[in-house]
């Protein structure tokens, strides 16, 4: 019987239907939670974290390497349907809620004996973005690999310059290094989502040392990618920073930045001058 087939019967069995208001898309391929699991680099040290489980395809292969998963589920229709794919991993604790409302520090710090904190997802479609503001922005991680979709692996990878490159990309690259590891297509999943999916690796690190203000800073790069088609300066003189455009234009000339200059070909440390100088103006 294939994998598929398998889980359709599961999902008959249980009287289950799909809410696309929660992004929910199974992996049908065995070998995809195999692959996920051996990049997040887990061992019987490991507390993992993992973010809607689903039917447990990605929970079962990470229970198989760490010490012990902790999985939170926002749909309690999919509980019932865990306690049986997962009844051979008694290293898991499965709960229902809204992983964006919890503390995720403190579910992290349940485990003192486990000393190694991971995070490992197929995060659904619709949360994306703001799950990984959250597992970045609470410190508890040493390693986050996760699997979105391929747009957004390839915006948190842009390099400055490119058309994928903006104020996301910027934010992960101030709380981590990133890479990308490998795609995975649509037939992998059940339903089949339109978009092709990546998984990325994310290792959390210390805020940039040039950054002295963080909160200031990220004003500044939302005000620059704001409105792609302007200049930095007139993005930037449109921010809300009090100062006008020549005041604006005299701070990124002062850094060395051309007056015609976009802030989608700026990196963290020419961000962060442009920060301070405003700032200290």
């Amino acid at each position: 019987m294939s994998r598929e087939v398998e889980i359709r019967a599961l999902l008959a069995r249980h009287g289950f239907r799909f809410s696309r208001s929660m992004g929910q898309n199974f992996l049908i391929d065995p070998e995809i939670p195999e692959r996920i699991a051996d990049a997040a680099g887990l061992d019987a040290r490991t507390h993992v974290l993992e973010i809607g489980p689903g039917i447990g395809a990605l929970t079962a292969a990470l229970c198989r390497r760490a010490g012990f998963v902790t999985a939170v589920e926002l749909d309690g229709a999919l509980l019932p349907m865990l306690d049986e794919t997962l009844a051979d991993c008694p290293n898991r604790e499965i709960i229902r809620g809204d992983a964006l409302k919890r503390d995720i520090a403190e579910l992290m710090a349940r485990r003192p004996e486990l000393p190694r904190k991971v995070a490992a997802a197929n995060l659904p479609y619709n949360i994306t973005a703001p799950a990984i503001a959250a597992l970045l922005e609470c410190g508890a991680f040493e390693a986050v690999t996760l699997m979105v979709q391929r747009e957004v692996a390839h915006r948190i990878t842009a390099k400055p310059g490119t058309k994928d490159y903006g104020a996301f990309t910027v934010f992960v690259r101030f709380h981590a290094d990133a890479q990308l590891l490998f795609d995975v297509p649509p037939e992998s999943f059940l339903p089949a989502p339109k978009v092709t999916s990546s998984v990325v690796r994310l290792i959390p690190r210390a805020q940039p040392e040039e950054v002295a203000d963080a909160d200031f800073f990220f004003r500044v790069v939302k005000a620059a990618f704001a409105q792609r088609r302007k200049t930095l300066v007139n993005a930037l003189a449109a921010g809300g920073f009090g100062l006008s455009k020549d005041a604006i234009g005299e701070v990124v000339t002062g850094c060395g930045i051309g007056a015609l200059a976009r802030g989608e070909t700026l990196g963290i440390p020419e961000f962060a001058e442009i920060a301070k100088k405003l700032k200290n103006f």
